[in-house]
């Protein structure tokens, strides 16, 4: 019974370029010159915290830092960013998650859309992954197109892999 997977990954090499190239664009940014501005990755807790001692430059970082993404092909999808919060001396602080791996919530959108959409196709969720399976190829390539048609609904950064026969 063919089957595929339905995974979120995320180069995490890339994400780290990325945060060094935003850092050193704004801090070579005519506008950032006397303002402190921060971008710390942190993978093992899978957080992005900006950190600006202005409170109006906050927005400019995180546009600068979603530019970087996009040309590094880092989908913004893979962002969940959280509520700005004061930090010390009236700067302010954004912590923006960094969603790895397909969560349980997620999958269960993900088996909802495709049982909705009436494709001939059973799928469950593995881990952090979900696994689409169906008797022929052609039901398969028909739910990754459809899946793909739903991205923007989903709000999942999706990879399709692990394609057997």
């Amino acid at each position: 019974m063919p089957s595929f997977d339905i995974s979120s990954e995320i180069d995490w090499q890339a994400l780290d370029d990325t945060v060094n190239l935003a850092a050193k664009e704004l801090a070579n940014r005519y506008d950032f010159k006397m303002v402190k501005t921060e971008l710390t990755l942190d993978k093992k807790a899978k957080t992005l915290t900006l950190w600006c001692a202005d409170s109006a430059k906050l927005d400019a970082v995180r546009d600068v830092f979603h530019g970087r993404a996009v040309k590094r092909g880092i989908s913004l999808l893979a962002f969940d960013s959280g509520k700005v919060e004061a930090a010390f001396g009236g700067s302010v602080r954004q912590v923006m998650t960094v969603m790895a791996g397909v969560s349980k919530e997620k999958g269960k959108e993900i088996i909802a859309a495709l049982k909705d959409s009436k494709l001939k196709v059973q799928a469950q969720i593995q881990d952090e992954k979900v696994r689409v399976s169906g008797k022929n190829r052609d039901d398969l390539q028909d739910a990754i197109a459809f899946l793909r048609g739903q991205i923007d609904s989903l709000k999942v950064p999706m990879q399709f892999g692990n394609f057997r026969e």
